[in-house]
């Protein structure tokens, strides 16, 4: 199944750990993934990675507390003075044996993920009641859904009925050499910017769960990176990209940025 040349566009993604056998291994034996991780850890992007890998289409979904089965199975519009089915993106990956990439996927409402039971089950279908179709999956198709554990309460954990469909794989932030040459390779930033980056990425994390509610992430890293080697200075790039997107608040602000300075020399 997997496609004997070669994709030349596949997204830069470094891996840490056995993640990209345990992707092959799941797809080639038709079992759906859950990837559990911080937000901005390179869970879409592995995703991403492994799907033009595999050269298989993509469709990713966003999930949200407004998301329902329909937005995912599809519906019937009016168009022309007639009625049209649209298949939505669960439905589209079916059909085309492609991947269907659920992110965040606890925040979607529980009436609407139990659409993926028989699909992330042996029976790989999928029932669309509005038109009649039972679609089987095509041995291609392949479900893969993520969360942030760090976000789980008792309104949005994820039931284990749906769990327990899943092999499921763990992310975090990467080690900080791993982290610097993710840096380098997706901005071509040089090494020195991605070692004070990534230090910084350090320190700023281990203020989590006491002055931050999210850790820095590494697409925030990169996003700073971006912008130093377009020309910005260190660290206003910083305070726009990491600071401000971390927290509201200017007494925490100012903490941080003392070690944002402190890092850069200034």
């Amino acid at each position: 199944m997997k496609p004997d040349t070669p994709n030349l566009d596949i997204p830069f993604y470094q891996a840490h750990g056995d993640e990209v056998d345990v992707f092959e291994h799941a797809w080639k034996n038709r079992l759906p993934l859950l990837i559990k991780g911080p937000t901005g850890c390179g869970k879409t992007r592995f995703v991403a990675h492994m799907a033009a890998r595999l050269g298989l289409p993509l469709h990713t979904v966003a999930c949200h507390d407004d998301l329902t089965a329909s937005d995912l199975v599809g519906r019937h519009l009016i168009g022309d003075g007639q009625t049209v089915w649209c298949d939505g993106p669960l439905t589209r990956a079916v059909r085309e044996g492609g991947i269907c990439y659920l992110d965040e996927v606890v925040e979607a409402r529980k009436d609407t993920t139990v659409v993926l039971h028989p699909l992330a089950d042996d029976r790989r279908i999928l029932p669309i009641d509005r038109t009649g179709e039972l679609l089987e999956a095509p041995p291609s198709f392949m479900l893969v859904v993520s969360y942030n554990p760090g976000y789980q309460n008792l309104l949005k954990g994820m039931k284990p009925s749906t769990r327990q469909r899943f092999v499921s794989l763990r992310f975090d932030f990467p080690a900080p050499e791993r982290e610097e040459a993710i840096l380098i390779g997706e901005t071509g930033c040089n090494p020195d910017l991605a070692r004070r980056l990534v230090a910084i990425a350090g320190a700023l994390r281990s203020l989590k769960d006491r002055d931050l509610e999210e850790a820095a992430s590494t697409r925030l890293l990169i996003y700073a990176a971006l912008l130093v080697k377009d020309g910005m200075a260190p660290v206003p790039a910083c305070r726009v990209t990491i600071v401000e997107s971390l927290t509201d608040d200017p007494e925490v602000a100012e903490a941080l940025m003392e070690v944002i300075s402190a890092t850069f020399g200034h």
